[in-house]
């Protein structure tokens, strides 16, 4: 069955994934996985690494059109598992960190009117607001920032170390009642980039 991944459950052939992904192409836009709703068919050995590599049974996918094909069909359930899906089926894969890597961020306007744009390694551009928040887990014994921006559903991208310092420079002080917090504006909606006292601006 050319458009099923019944076939993948032992062994997992990534050739059949391959194309059933590009059976589901869906032109212009992005497929629309979160209205899919398929029956769970196992586990592949593919993982997303921290530094944002693709690796299936050990070896590094180094092709990137295959590396976004796949990543077109990714969804996080609410399970807090990510799934390679289709119509049809889902196939739970790891993630070590995060789905994405922002690799880039530009700024539009100042103050409260002020938008922030992050490219992904995928060349998905989002723009950050309330359906696409920032968040930062601060770990509380280092206060090492884990910066991240919602890309599509429950995907996620990590900010690389320059996206975030220079996220930082267009961060504003507010006092949020137990001291000041940094954040950023973006769509009007203020993301803390750490706990209230932990920056000092």
């Amino acid at each position: 069955m050319p458009d099923s991944l019944k076939t993948l459950k032992s062994g997992f052939d990534l050739s059949e994934i391959i194309r059933t992904a590009k059976a589901q192409e869906a032109g212009e836009g992005v497929r629309p996985v979160e209205k899919w709703d398929p029956p769970y068919c196992g586990e592949m050995d593919m993982v997303i690494k921290t530094d944002g590599s693709w690796w299936h049974e050990g070896t590094r996918i180094t092709r990137q059109p295959l590396i976004e094909l796949f990543a077109s069909i990714l969804r996080k359930d609410a399970d807090g598992r990510t799934y390679l899906v289709t119509p049809v089926e889902k196939i739970g894969i790891q993630v070590e960190r995060a789905h994405f890597q922002a690799i880039r961020v530009d700024k539009e306007g100042e103050g409260d009117v002020q938008n922030l744009y992050f490219t992904t390694d995928m060349g998905d551009v989002v723009l950050a607001g309330p359906n696409n928040p920032v968040r930062v887990e601060t770990n509380p014994d280092t206060m090492e920032p884990d910066p991240y921006v919602t890309v599509r559903g429950r995907l996620e991208a990590a900010m690389t170390r320059p996206v975030f310092y220079e996220m930082v420079e267009y961060g504003i002080e507010r006092d949020v009642g137990n001291g000041p917090q940094l954040g950023v504006i973006s769509q009007g909606a203020f993301f803390p980039l750490g706990p209230a006292g932990a920056h000092d601006v």
